[in-house]
């Protein structure tokens, strides 16, 4: 599935714990893990200082990826590891795509604490940024399972959704899980007068197509979709976290931006919200620059 695999990691218990499903990921498809520490050199405090500070950050730096390599042995999972200067999130995004890493993994939040855990930190900047796909989960949340049983891919029929959907159908079919497709239809959208009435089963129906259409593709695939189900409610990402405790879902797949447009594409919208509060691990896959 992934023969590549980027662990970025600052020596959190977040990092730690992320750790250990890259691991479990890594020896199931004998996948190569690299350990990347970067060593935050930009930092106003440090620019000034620079000479031993640096020295201490890489030293630092060189013990984190050292303990994780240990780890990573007692596997059998096979390592690359490297210490880098510069800014976390663009040194993170450089490095996946000058060793071509097929994914990136990391927690959605690490030193810096719970209150700014995705917004501003350095892993919602790889998400809006990177083009290759990203695994995020909340190191405080429920147990993760692997190997995945139950796959979610949400979709709105937007081009981004079906490059999620053709990841998601990908590990379904490789992890040999069950896969479940959602659409789903905010009513707060629709305003309360008496065209709500008139526009909701016109969406429904839309909605139907969609997932057929997706159903088709995966079957395509040679993976027969387990559900397809049609949600309405007022928040989109609300409405996908309900669904994943209702059918014990391990994993979401989903875009980086749907059909609210690229400049919408992470901030405020259905997919931050549900790396924010998702207890299960999210795959976020980006649009192709191509079709972006």
């Amino acid at each position: 599935m992934y023969t590549e695999i980027l662990f970025p990691t600052d020596g959190s218990e977040g990092a730690s714990v992320t750790f250990d499903h890259v691991l479990e990921i890594a020896a199931a498809h004998d996948s190569t893990v690299h350990i990347l520490h970067v060593a935050d050199t930009m930092k106003d405090s440090v620019v000034r200082m620079q000479g031993d500070v640096v020295d201490v950050l890489e030293q630092e730096g060189a013990q984190i990826v050292r303990d994780a390599t240990d780890r990573a042995r007692e596997r059998g999972v096979d390592t690359v590891t490297e210490v880098r200067q510069g800014t976390p999130y663009s040194t993170i995004i450089d490095y996946a795509e000058s060793r071509n890493v097929d994914l990136i993994t990391m927690p959605t939040h690490g030193r810096r604490g719970l209150k700014r855990f995705l917004l501003g930190s350095t892993t919602e900047r790889v998400v809006r940024r990177a083009d290759t796909p990203v695994l995020t989960f909340k190191p405080n949340g429920e147990s993760v399972t692997y190997p995945y049983r139950d796959v979610l891919v949400p979709t709105d029929g937007s081009d981004c959704a079906r490059e999620a959907l053709t990841v998601g159908v990908e590990i379904a079919d490789t992890e040999d899980a069950a896969l479940h497709l959602l659409s789903v239809i905010t009513t707060s959208s629709l305003g309360v007068d008496v065209r709500s009435d008139i526009q909701l089963p016109s969406l429904e129906e839309s909605a139907k197509t969609i997932l057929e259409g997706a159903s088709s593709f995966a079957e395509d695939a040679g993976v027969d979709p387990v559900s397809e189900t049609v949600e309405s409610g007022g928040s989109i990402h609300q409405a996908i976290c309900a669904y994943i405790e209702a059918h014990d879902i391990d994993l979401v797949v989903v875009g980086t931006h749907g059909r609210t447009g690229f400049d919408r594409y992470l901030l405020g919208s259905v997919t931050e919200h549900l790396i924010r509060t998702s207890p299960i691990p999210v795959l976020t896959v980006r649009e192709s620059p191509s079709e972006a």
